[in-house]
């Protein structure tokens, strides 16, 4: 995909402890890096994680996990993990993410994400909170981009 496909992006800078004795990201902080960015974006919409958790009794559980390796990221180097929804389902969202050189089209992962809505009393899943998906798909109408200090 192109990094113009994506509407949203959180900026990131790669810390030393993030990396390996080969000098590049040990593979699995990019995990870190698409939840990160995952939660940005809910930040972005703007829907309160926590208080879905809390206040329904339900919560999102990962149930699919995919990544494919590109180019390495480097300590220092300054990096734009870009989200997007192409999935919605009756109780999962499906993230597609891509992880860029900073306001680049220099592509380093990609990746899949898929969460399902879980009741946390019974372990069934559960159908996600219509003020979710109409957020969701509000947000396909706009361009958001986080911004935090690097």
């Amino acid at each position: 995909m192109s990094r113009t496909d994506f509407k949203f992006s959180y900026g990131l800078r790669v810390r030393y402890a993030e990396t390996d004795a080969q000098g590049i990201v040990f593979n699995a902080h990019y995990l870190t890096y698409f939840d990160t960015a995952i939660y940005e974006y809910f930040r972005s919409l703007p829907f309160d994680y926590l208080a879905h958790a809390k206040d329904r009794g339900e919560d999102f559980h990962t149930v699919k996990v995919g990544v494919e390796f590109h180019r390495p990221c480097h300590f220092d180097d300054e990096i734009d993990v870009c989200v997007r929804i192409p999935g919605i389902g009756r109780s999962s969202l499906t993230f597609q993410i891509e992880i860029f050189s900073k306001d680049g089209e220099d592509l380093r992962a990609s990746g899949q994400v898929i969460w399902v809505n879980v009741d946390q009393k019974s372990g069934a899943s559960a159908g996600l909170p219509s003020e979710l998906v109409d957020l969701i798909k509000q947000s396909l109408k706009k361009t958001a981009k986080a911004n935090p200090a690097r």
